[in-house]
Parts: structure tokens; sequence; C-alpha cells
């Protein structure tokens, strides 16, 4: 059975069975602090399981690419290595909420496993929770007494908490879960051991494929156990395992999900799949880590140096890394896989389609950057001093060193040492990662308490596109402890607050009750709720409070929003279609903007764009927010979604009578023509195919216009011609231009002068030619150009210039090979002996470095240390 099939026919099984078709929620998770990606199906659901949110639909049927790199569900060091771990995987769930259980449960994945799917019902063994005293469970014997409907006693398995009680985290909906396996070993194989004997036992061929979890529980950060409003299920089938399954095959990497990209690698490389365990494993990494990155990129999250795009950055590079040791390939070659991932999903995921081009442009970006890194770092490898290898054992700091600044693998520094014959001191290695690991963890570090309930039964609501000041009351709250000290976070019933999200900042303002004011320090949302930071809470909790946000911060943030919804259209009209939002930042200051497009945009194309959106300030176009629209109907509209982004079923559609209309729940200005004047800052690429502008409006660009007309006035006072201030400020360029070659000439001849005077100074010492002298130059410059005019004088040669330029201290010094040889010293670390008498620091190559330091009185000591250097080397 093909890949794409296999999906059609589960989602088709439980849509049968009233389940309602959800799409799947991009992988970067950007509704959940917690989380950097969607680790697991029920991520996107996280809301409605704890309560948060009511479900639109009680059954539901998902196919979600799930991505684990960090955290508790981390799969990354066994990808590759193994046939069926990866980084991304599809998973297959449907799931309950308040509806059905485990009964229903349980019979539907029977049916579909046995029935559809026609599996060997005598494979088939199933575990169950086995209870757990600590947290006071019982043991599941309602799942057992189902299951034994379908299967005899011996194949029904009780675990215990580490293998059938399923956490997302350290606290967060839970419950027990009942995983169905299966075995698909040869018949000589199952003849010699039980596969129950095998089971959670880490074997290739007797896996786990679907988890059924039966969401009953929330534990709390405290560790307690407590029930959720409503029992729930939440299964997850792994789309790749279960293909190798049907497919008949013993890897997941066999199957048609991944044999087109190893195919494409085959072909690129010259090298064969089936050549040996090293190329094999290079191509399992490669083509699991590719689907990764695309996935990624195509949701919004490039890869960069921080959060999400840190670990992408990573994904990638491990991939270079694996192609470049064991494939050979020194050129980039992965983005060429894109194109076969991309036909894969056709008709599946539409966003790869769609970004096709742009997602094949950061990849092959981001390998050519780090192939230089590679070849940097092999180029500091072979440069190591003496002191950084003890006894044929690299300095476990410098191998991290590499890494951490130069994204440069330890296992390739360890195999790159073994070229040389030296191992790598992995344990001084561990050691500064931690240390740094420690130095993170200290700086983000934070600790929630519960929540503590105010007014049971109240949700939060947001009311502040309309109401700027509101009278509501404390729904609940929690303290929370970080670097910051202790704050607390609570819950309004209804709130004016506008949380961080879209790209827009939280609104600012305070709170009051009673006598009491109370600054919000921030507002976030986070499973569904409007989460709002303060240093202190009110002393009475139960009482109303008065809300207020900051007014004047509100509107010039909503004149920056409207602008970046103008400036969108305005880019689409002048540059084409094609161009997409990557990101934004609204702020009350400025916006920005981030969308995909090549190359920098000319100053004509700035000027249109311009235009436009100023056309459409003056129109005073109103604005028309539409509530509650379904998704499918906004799309038929024309609203632009940005890609990556999380949409309910029902959205907010912001229009501008029809030049721009978006899918927003930002807030925005009534009409256009509050906005004044729009003026675009700065245009600068962010990354391969991506550019970000910088843009004001309102009282910033009157700010802006006013700074730059007095810089201008200035300047045509200053002017002799100020009837035309360009043509004067040529004529000034052009004459200086003049002056610097005539004044260049003249160092030219001065520096000629100095050299040839200094032919008198030379002397030997101890066989060595040595010039060792304080000069008068016009330049540091000039110093080197001395310095090298005498290189050539003698095979045992050395040159020590020093000046005083201004108010600092330079010295060169230069050194020939064989002196170098006889004094066991390079020129660099002679410079580096005698820059600290002039409180500076010098560096630089064998033959040739320098110093640059303060105290101009100590030139004389350390010449003569140079000096001294030469009469100890005689004796």
């Amino acid at each position: 059975m093909k890949s794409r099939l296999i999906r059609e026919k589960f989602i088709q099984f439980f849509t049968e069975r009233s389940h309602h078709h959800q799409p799947a929620a991009p992988i970067v998770n950007k509704d959940d602090p917690s989380l950097l990606f969607v680790n697991a199906g029920m991520n996107p659901f996280k809301d409605i399981i704890l309560g948060n949110q009511p479900s639109t639909h009680p059954r539901v049927v998902t196919v979600q690419p799930c991505l684990r790199v960090s955290g508790k569900h981390n799969d990354l060091e066994e990808v590759g290595v193994d046939t069926y771990h990866h980084t991304l995987f599809e998973m297959l769930g449907n799931w309950s909420f308040g509806d059905y259980f485990k009964q229903e449960a349980i019979q539907w994945s029977w049916e579909l496993l046995t029935e559809v799917y026609k599996l060997p019902k005598d494979r088939i063994y199933v575990t169950i929770f086995a209870g757990d005293k600590q947290d006071g469970l019982e043991k599941d014997l309602e799942a057992a007494q189902i299951w034994s409907q379908y299967l005899p006693e011996n194949r029904i398995l009780p675990f215990a908490k580490k293998d059938n009680f399923w956490e997302m985290g350290a606290h967060g909906p839970c419950g027990p879960c009942s995983e169905i396996h299966i075995d698909i070993r040869s018949e000589v194989e199952r003849n010699a051991i039980p596969a129950a004997n095998l089971v959670n036992q880490d074997h290739p061929h007797v896996i786990e494929i679907w988890n059924l979890v039966f969401m009953q529980y929330n534990r709390l950060a405290s560790g307690k156990l407590i029930d959720l409003p409503n029992k729930h299920i939440d299964t997850g089938m792994g789309f790749e395992r279960l293909a190798m399954v049907l497919q008949g095959k013993q890897s997941n990497y066999d199957t048609d999900i991944f044999v087109p990209l190893i195919a494409r690698i085959e072909q690129i490389s010259g090298k064969q799949y089936c050549q040996n365990e090293s190329i094999a494993i290079a191509m399992r990494v490669i083509v699991d880590h590719v689907r990764a990155v695309v996935f990624a990129i195509a949701d919004g999250q490039a890869p960069s140096n921080t959060k999400a795009g840190y670990v992408m950055r990573r994904i990638l590079r491990r991939a270079v890394r694996y192609g470049y040791s064991y494939l050979d390939m020194q050129q980039p070659f992965i983005y060429q896989l894109v194109s076969v991932l991309v036909e894969q999903m056709e008709g599946v995921y539409a966003n790869l389609t769609l970004q096709q081009d742009y997602i094949e442009q950061v990849i092959q970006a981001e390998e050519t950057a780090f192939l230089k890194t590679l070849a940097a770092g092999l180029h500091l490898l072979n440069q190591l001093d003496k002191n950084k290898i003890n006894q044929g054992m690299i300095d476990g700091r410098v191998a991290f060193e590499l890494y951490d600044t130069h994204g440069f693998p330890l296992d390739l520094t360890a195999l790159i040492a073994k070229e040389k014959g030296l191992v790598v001191d992995e344990i001084g290695f561990q050691q500064a990662l931690q240390e740094q690991k420690s130095r993170s963890q200290k700086d983000a570090f934070a600790t929630y308490s519960d929540w503590h309930i105010v007014k049971p039964g109240l949700h939060s609501h947001f009311i502040g596109y309309d109401q700027y000041h509101v009278t509501t009351t404390i729904v609940q709250w929690r303290s929370v402890s970080d670097k910051n000290g202790m704050r607390y976070q609570f819950v309004l019933e209804k709130t004016p607050f506008y949380p961080e999200g879209g790209g827009q900042v939280a609104d600012a303002g305070y709170m009051v009750s009673g006598n009491e004011t109370i600054v919000v320090l921030d507002v976030q949302k986070e499973h569904g709720l409007i989460i709002h930071t303060v240093a202190q809470l009110p002393t009475e909790l139960e009482r109303a409070v008065e809300a207020y946000i900051d007014i004047e911060k509100r509107t010039l943030t909503a004149n920056n929003h409207t602008a970046t919804h103008l400036l969108q259209a305005a880019l689409k009209q002048i540059l084409g279609e094609h161009v997409y939002q990557k990101g934004s930042l609204v702020t009350p200051a400025l916006l920005r903007f981030d969308f995909s497009y090549p190359t920098k945009l000319s100053p004509e194309q700035i000027k249109a764009v311009e235009t436009i959106v100023n056309e459409k300030i003056r129109e005073n176009i109103a604005c028309v927010a539409q509530h509650n629209i379904p998704l499918g109907a906004a799309k038929a509209m024309g609203a632009q979604a940005l890609f990556g982004e999380k949409y309910g079923e029902k959205v907010r559609v912001v229009g501008f009578e029809g030049f721009s209309i978006e899918l927003c729940g930002g807030t925005h200005v009534q009409s256009t023509g509050q906005i004044g004047l729009f003026k675009m800052l700065s245009d600068v690429s962010i990354g391969t195919g991506t550019r970000r502008i910088e843009a004001i409006t309102a009282t910033a660009t009157e700010a802006f216009v006013d700074r730059q007309l007095s810089v201008l006035g200035a300047i045509t006072t200053l002017l002799t011609n100020s009837k035309d201030p360009v043509k004067a400020v040529e004529t000034l360029i052009h004459e200086k231009k003049q002056l610097q070659k005539q004044l260049a000439l003249y160092h030219e001849k001065e520096i000629k002068y100095i050299t040839d005077q200094l032919q008198s100074k030379l002397e030997e010492l101890n066989d060595v030619c040595c010039l060792i002298q304080e000069v008068q130059v016009p330049h540091a410059e000039a110093l080197r150009q001395i310095a090298f005019h005498y290189k050539p004088q003698h095979e045992q040669m050395l040159v020590v210039l020093a000046a005083k330029l201004a108010t600092k201290a330079h010295i060169a010094l230069l050194l020939s090979d064989r002196l170098q040889k006889r004094l066991g010293k390079n020129a660099h670390d002679v410079i580096k002996c005698i820059a600290p008498y002039i409180d500076g620091n010098g560096g630089g190559q064998a033959f040739f470095a320098t110093a640059r330091g303060d105290k101009l009185e100590g030139i004389p000591i350390a010449l003569q240390a140079v000096r001294t250097l030469l009469e100890v080397l005689g004796k």
C-alpha cells in the first residue's frame, strides 16, 4: 500500500465515524512558550484538553507532522543509526474531546488495523498501564478487559509508568495509555523468541505503531494529579512505521516515503546506499533531516542563530556534515532534494509546493556558508598550537570553541583528529558544554506555581478592539520566579489588553484595585488564556478591578500595524504576487516587515511602494474587520494568510476597501488617514531569499522629516554655494580626493626617505641582522612598508619598528623564517610578549605581527626586550 493511500484510508475511516478532518498545524509552535516545535499530535489541542478553549468538534482526525529534536521527546541521536526513529515524522491521530473513551478507541483501532489495513491478528501485541503507587493509580483493568475481546491474555502486557503513562512534559495533560505493537520478524525468529519478551525492548522489528492515550489527568507544577474537566482520547500512530509494516519492509527508510530521496542522493553522490553501513547511516540522516528543515522553512522558520531557528541550523549542518564526511560531498547538494520531497507531498502539504524556490534558496545558502565553516575549522585544527595538544590529545575546550563559535561538530573534530593520530578530550568538551548549559539555564530558568482559582467557572474574554478601559474581575493567578525576581501573573474575566502575538507587541497600561495602582509589565497568550504579568497582586483578589490600557501606545501601534498591511499589498503590486510575508514586528516606534524576495529593492521600487502606501493613507480608507468568518470563506475572499501561522476554523478578516485583505487578530486604525505619513527607513537582507523593511509612520515620520530638514539646513549654511548644496558637496568631495592623492604622494616620498635613512641603523647581533628603532612615520601602514623593505636583506633578519601616532603606541615586528627556527618563536609569539609593555594587545602571522597600546612611554622598554632576546640567543 502506497504511503499516500495509507493517509487517505486513515482519514476516511474516521470521517466515516463522524470525525472532523482538521488540517495539520504548523510544526513551529508559536502559541506555547514551553515548546519550540509541535512534538506530538496533541499539541494543537492542548487548550481544549485543559478546558481553556471549547472544542468546535467533539471528534477529530488529523495527520500532523511532528518534530522531536530537543527536550524530553528527543530522538535526534537515534536518527539514522537505527531504522525507525526520525526527527520529523507524521502522526496519524483520532481525537475525542469529552465524547467517546476507551471502548470506542480500542474497538476502532482494532478494526482499522485488521480489517482496513489487513494486518495479521496473530502478530499484534498491546500494552496497558500497570499502575503506580506514587501517583496512587491502579492498574488499567478497563483497558485490559476491552482488549480481551480481541486478543488472548498473553498478548495484553502490563507495563509501568515509564512506558504506559503518557505525559507531554513536567506538568500538563496526561493519562494512562495502551500501545499497539507488531511483530514483523521472520518465522524462524518468531519461533526462537516469543515477541512478548521483546515488546518495549527497542527491537527493530517488534515495534510500537500506535499509542492510545486516555487523557484524564492534569499534572500540576507540584506533581499532584487532578482530574481534567473532561476525559479525552488522544491517539498517535507513526505514519512511517505503519508504512514499513504495510509495505513489507524491515526499515522505514526502505518505504516509498524515503526511497526516492535516497535514490536522488545516490545519483548526486555517485555512491550506493548499500555500499557500507557508514554510507547508509549518512544517507538516512540526510533524508530525515532534509524533511525536518523543509517543513520548518515552509512553516515560517528559516535557520538562524536563535531559538527554533538555531535548532534548524544545527539539524541542517548535521546533514551537511554527514554528506561531507561520508559521501565526499564538498559542494552544496541537499537543496537538490527539495524538489523530490515537494513532488511526494503535492496535494498533501500545499505550503511546500508554493514555496519550493524559496526553500531551495535558503538551504543552498546555509549549505554554502557551513561548508566554508568546515573549511575554516579544518584550517584551525591544522594550525593548533602545541600547548593545546597534550600527549596526543586535543584540549576539550578547544574542541568546544570550534563547536560553539564555528558550528564545528565534535564528531567531525574527532574524525579529523583521528586522521592526524590524535584524540579529543571529550570529557573536557562535555564539561565546557555543561558549563554553557548551566549559564543558559540560569539565565532562562523560571518556576511557576500552580494556578489559584479566584472565580470558578469564568473564562477570559478580549474586548480590547473597541474598549480601552473595563471593570472586570480576576479569574485566576499564579506566582513566577526567574532572574527578574518574584512576579505574579493573572487572568481577567474581561481584558482590554492585547497580548503579544502576530508580530504586534503587547499593550501597556495599569490596573486599579481600590486605592492600589498596579502597572501591567507584560501581556502574553498561553494555552488560550490572556496572561497579565505584574510586580504585585491586589490586596483583595476577589474585588472588582479597573483595567486601563495606554491609549497613546495602542494608537501608535495600530498606525504601524495598518501600515504593515498596506505595505504588503503595495509590495505585491510592485514586486509581484510571489512576495510572501515571513514575519513582522509592530511597535509604537516602528514597523518591521520580512518578506521573500531575492534581491535588494531599487530606489525606483522603494519610491513606488512608498507612493502607493501614502496614496492609500490620503484616501482615508475605512478599516472593515469581520469576526468569526469560516476559514475557507475567508480564503475565498482573497484574505492573505501567513505561512506557519495557526488559524482556527473561524477567523478575523481585516480589509481596506479591496486594496488589502488579510487574516489578522491585531489592532488597527479606524481609517487609514490616521496614519498620517509612511516612510521606509531601510531594506536589508536577513538571509537568502528574505529581506527586511523597517519603516515609520505618524509622529515618528514627522520627527524624522524634521531631523532631515534640520541637517540639510545646517549643511546648506556651511556650504559656500548654498543655492545648489548638491553641487557644492560634489565639489568638496572632488577636492578632497585630489588632496588625498597629493598627500599619498607626499607620504610615499617621506616613507622612502625614512627607509633610506634607516639603512645606517642596521646592526649585527649574534649573527642576526637587526633593525630596532623608534621612528616618526605618517601612519601605521608605513611601519609594515619599511619592515618589508628590509626583509630580503639577510637570512636571519629581525626588524622592530615603533612609532607614536596620535595617542597610541604602535609596534611592527618582522622575523625571517630561519630566525624563527633558531629562536623557537615566531613573530606572533614575540609580539604577544612585548605588547604588555605598551598596555596593548598584538598578533599576526608567523613572519610579521603588530601591536597597539595606550602607554607611549613603554616603547623603549619593549624595544629593549627584543634586543635582550637576541643577546640571550648568543649565550
